[in-house]
């Protein structure tokens, strides 16, 4: 009736000394008795049940495809799962961590190309001193747009960005994600290359690139997601994603003080062909060493491949079918969406204005307007990877669950943003102000560890779509913002940009509300496959099984 007594203990939980329920000459052979007949045939049948759905192979052992064999979905305690080489600072050993390297890399090129322009644009259209033959003043520009142009010209690239969101993940996910990832960056570096040449023929041509840049680099974050989707195990997925997310204010941090530098001593087309060829150099090294999963890549050994597809329990190339019904209702989902756009708002608003801040209201010179601008995003780099290691560090330890992780850092992020963009609009101070500012910014690091990683968490299958949709919404303040700060900032005056920064901090504090109240770190059961609902059944069923073995213990020794 048993099969062994060691799975007769294991159901039991009684301890080998056990002599209520085995023989008293010390032998490990259980005894069945009268009293549990009932209970050894329901045991019996629920062992029979697993054993046949396990040799039917419904759930077995994951497999790698380097062994030629067909993988198969499997849930795991991500605990229990380890590695013989554990990860270390020698972070090359794992091949997962040169992935999250050259995506560093990558979102440094991402946010480079895109900043270059806010501090190349003052260069572009400053009044500069001209003497002629005779000794005569003169001031020249080389393009005379006006407040209303320049805000379009630098919110042009987001209605290219707006249109590939969706298009980015969707793609990503049938034909991988490093493939849309490269691509979109090593397109917009192409470009840029030719951005000096578009400018010099019309305002309309200039336009009509920055506007295509932005469709190419919109597929970017997106693809990301889905690479993330294969190579992030469930308990690094915070710092992997926060490491390579900090590429782009390394990116901001170098562009800008080196734009304004290039644009004074080369000229401001220098600041595009320098920033457009190391992304071309990007590009190609990125397509030569990532493959869109563990399993494809040569450089990814066999134990490393199978430690990550069995804590994140992918399998395999399979067609994935989007619930697009229960996305669309998931409340989790929209306060990931919310908390994107308030997020991006702030920050697109600095990212294309926080120059002419600086210089229209604070008076500080071109070369020093580039160095200050750079200084907030350092701090959230840097921030980043401290907000990451956090994030998965409270998770390990078990101090907070994955929902209050996100909850906790992502709404405290947003609140102390709030504080300090208000108190950045009543100082306008040159100190202070710098201060304000990066304060703000650098702890928007926090609710990238928040948000921007949510959707790994309730829906790791198709989080590259649900990133494409969120992304397409949160995109909006990159086009809004700069038309609205066109419109409002026509003089250049303190009162002016106090309402811009007004502005930014109630979108942070609305964000706060909405992500606190919805937000979710759980795998909802709209994105749980077949699989995984069988496991759960089955762990289920063995958990009963347990429990009324317990009950049927305590019985026996009663009745002794």
């Amino acid at each position: 009736m048993f099969q062994s007594a060691a799975s007769h203990r294991r159901l039991h939980t009684c301890p080998p000394t056990c002599k209520q329920c085995c023989s008293s000459n010390g032998s490990s052979e259980p005894r069945a008795s009268s009293s549990d007949s009932s209970y050894q045939k329901r045991a019996f049948q629920v062992s029979t049940f697993i054993g046949s759905r396990r040799s039917a192979g419904t759930m077995t052992d994951l497999e790698s495809p380097k062994n030629g064999k067909h993988l198969e979905q499997v849930h795991h305690n991500n605990n229990e799962i380890t590695e013989s080489e554990p990860l270390t600072w020698r972070f090359w050993r794992k091949q997962r961590y040169i992935v999250v390297l050259l995506a560093f890399f990558g979102f440094f090129n991402v946010y480079s190309l895109r900043v270059n322009l806010s501090v190349a644009i003052v260069a572009m259209t400053e009044n500069r001193t001209v003497f002629d033959a005779d000794g005569n003043v003169s001031y020249q520009q080389d393009f005379p747009w006006d407040s209303k142009q320049k805000g379009l010209i630098l919110s042009s690239f987001f209605y290219g960005y707006i249109l590939t969101q969706f298009l980015g993940g969707y793609i990503g996910t049938k034909i991988g994600g490093n493939i849309v990832f490269g691509t979109g960056i090593g397109s917009t570096a192409i470009l840029t290359l030719l951005t000096p040449l578009a400018a010099s023929h019309s305002l309309e041509m200039f336009l009509a690139v920055r506007i295509i840049e932005g469709f190419f680099e919109g597929v970017t974050f997106p693809g990301i997601h889905a690479v993330w989707a294969r190579w992030s195990p469930p308990l690094e997925r915070s710092r992997m994603a926060s490491i390579a997310f900090a590429g782009n204010y390394a990116g901001t941090v170098v562009a800008m003080p080196c734009s304004g530098f290039l644009a004074t001593k080369y000229g401001w087309e220098s600041v595009f062909y320098v920033f457009g060829t190391i992304g071309v150099i990007w590009y190609i090294t990125w397509l030569t060493f990532v493959r869109a999963g563990p399993e494809q890549d040569r450089f990814c050994s066999k134990e490393e491949c199978e430690y990550i597809q069995k804590t994140i329990g992918y399998v395999g190339t399979k067609h994935i079918k989007h619930p697009w019904r229960a996305i669309f209702r998931s409340m989790p989902f929209y306060a990931i969406m919310a908390s994107h756009f308030s997020e991006n708002w702030g920050f697109y608003t600095l990212l294309t204005q926080l120059p002419s801040f600086l210089r229209d209201t604070l008076n500080f010179d071109l070369g020093k307007t580039g160095i200050l601008s750079a200084v907030p995003y350092l701090a959230m780099g840097i921030l980043l990877a401290v907000s990451g290691y956090l994030a998965d560090w409270l998770q390990v330890k078990g101090i907070w669950t994955t929902t209050q992780v996100r909850r906790n850092f992502n709404c405290g992020a947003f609140l102390a943003q709030t504080v300090f963009m208000m108190l950045t609009a009543y100082l306008l101070d040159p100190t202070w102000s710098v201060v304000s500012l990066t304060i703000a910014v650098g702890l928007g690091a926090f609710a990238w560890s928040g948000f921007a990683v949510n959707h790994l968490d309730i829906a790791p299958q198709h989080a590259s779509v649900l990133m494409g949709i969120g992304n397409t919404f949160a995109t909006i303040p990159g086009i809004v913002s700069p038309l609205l700060t066109g419109y409002v900032v026509t003089n250049q005056t303190s009162d002016e940009w106090r309402i811009i920064f007004f502005i930014s901090a109630g979108i942070y504090l609305v964000g706060c509300v909405i992500y606190w109240f919805y937000c979710s770190g759980d795998l909802q059961e709209w994105a749980k496959t077949p699989e995984q609902k069988a496991q759960e059944a089955e762990e289920k069923a063995q958990l009963q099984l347990t429990q009324t073995a317990g009950f049927v213990n305590s019985g026996a020794e009663l009745k002794d």
